[in-house]
């Protein structure tokens, strides 16, 4: 995987004004566990894992940004049986209105020898939030405090593994290389004080209070005018930051000098500087400057102890990768299935021209028919390298650099996007049924 898809800018951005309906129920080990292990994807800095609900397995992005847990994307061959519902409304980031949803209680989670009884959850009835696309896996929902204030959750990025700790029995390791800070919460969110530096030519630290948000893949936010000398850099370009429950997301990306977390400092962090209309809701938290996204939080081992109210950090494996953002001004997602033709190389015979487990359809003995990824560009920021270049929104890609796309992952192919300024890009698209081949230099337009 190409290191720098970590720091693929998409950004999962909710804030419910239903928080008060989460109920009292709890996660808990069983069989007199003490901690469960589990393995998760990396996508875009987002962790997913699997949960079942009601004995439906599902893909969770862990979000410690927010309370109430969420399904969406739920379609009949899915077979989620969800309790107790009743209709409600959510408002999140974003322009628009609050959207429609399901409030169900009485429901059951499970993973590994953890239970959660009792559990609510919203599902959201809006099917144009879809994160699967972006991802390039089906994403069933979002989880945040309900599991993480039951544990002690020890992240470590580096691994791609969580380990989760009974809280009664887990003792805090004597670390000299680690640094633990004080969580405040508001509206069951974690928020940490930390000090950021905008300009070179300054020496002044700026303190700053920031809301922990793993489900933001961006490095910083931070909200213009909260602190009187929050402003954006002179450089800056205004771009699409991500996908709200109530809308798109847009706002100024630039660089900032640094970010210091205790004793750690990170040079030249991306920073997003949200439209004022976009965080109406995310500003009821007076105190509140901004958030602390994956990007940052992936350079570190994390630990949350929600009980105690505290975070341990120490550097990961991924501290010193760089911080970049997307040069080429596409915006990928996932299209579906198309079905390609390959030589067959094995021995097996005509099928009955029904796709077999693997989605594949041997037609005769040189040939046979696969199902495979496709891709398209769903947007363009205005005055990039690949708007430039001619590309347009609906552009399907068949290849890039010379490969064809069906063979890699949506996040190899974003990738390619956040590699070292001037990397050649080649992609051959189709257009309304012909194909067209492009080039075109990746630039940093904060230069």
């Amino acid at each position: 995987m190409n290191s720098y898809l970590r720091t693929t800018v998409f950004s999962i951005l909710l804030l419910f004004v239903a928080s008060e309906a989460i109920s009292q129920s709890r996660f808990q080990l069983e069989n007199a566990s003490e901690r469960q292990s589990v393995s998760f994807k990396l996508l875009n800095n987002l962790i997913v894992f699997p949960i079942e609900v009601n004995g439906r397995p599902l893909n969770f992005i862990l979000d410690s940004g927010v309370g109430a847990t969420l399904l969406f994307n739920l379609y009949p061959k899915d077979s989620v049986m969800l309790h107790n519902k009743e209709k409600v409304r959510l408002q999140g980031l974003g322009s628009e209105e609050s959207v429609e949803a399901v409030l169900s209680k009485g429901n059951l989670f499970t993973f590994g020898n953890i239970r959660g009884y009792n559990q609510s959850l919203y599902l959201i009835l809006d099917d144009s939030f879809d994160l699967s696309s972006k991802l390039g896996i089906t994403i069933h929902g979002i989880i945040g405090y309900e599991i993480l204030k039951d544990f002690v959750v020890d992240i470590n990025y580096g691994t791609k593994r969580i380990n989760f700790y009974n809280p009664e029995t887990y003792k805090h390791k004597i670390c000299k290389k680690c640094e633990t800070f004080e969580l405040d919460f508001f509206k069951l969110k974690p928020y940490i004080n930390v000090g950021i530096k905008l300009e070179s030519v300054s020496d002044n630290i700026i303190p700053v209070k920031l809301l922990i948000d793993s489900g933001g893949s961006d490095a910083l936010w931070l909200f213009e005018n909260s602190h009187p000398d929050i402003l954006p850099p002179k450089k800056f370009f205004n771009d699409f930051l991500g996908e709200g429950l109530s809308g798109a997301v847009h706002g100024k990306r630039a660089y900032i000098e640094s970010l210091k977390i205790g004793k750690f400092e990170l040079k030249r962090p991306t920073v997003s500087f949200p439209d004022s209309s976009s965080i109406s809701y995310a500003r009821q938290f007076e105190d509140r400057n901004g958030s602390l996204g994956a990007a940052v939080l992936k350079r570190f081992n994390v630990t949350f102890d929600y009980k105690n109210k505290k975070i341990s950090i120490k550097k990961g494996s991924l501290f010193k990768e760089p911080f970049r953002y997307n040069m080429s001004g596409i915006e990928l997602v996932y299209n579906g299935k198309q079905l390609v033709r390959e030589q067959n190389y094995s021995t097996t015979g005509i099928t009955d021209g029904k796709a077999n487990e693997k989605n594949t359809v041997i037609l005769d003995y040189n040939y046979k028919y696969t199902f495979k990824p496709s891709y398209k560009i769903h947007n363009l920021r205005v005055d990039s390298p690949g708007y430039n270049a001619g590309l347009m929104a609906g552009d399907i890609v068949i290849k890039i650099n010379g490969r064809f796309a069906y063979e890699m992952e949506l996040d190899e192919i974003i990738g390619k996007f956040f590699e070292k300024e001037n990397t050649k890009i080649s992609l051959v698209v189709e257009r309304n049924g012909k194909d067209y081949e492009y080039h075109f230099f990746l630039k940093d337009m904060l230069k």
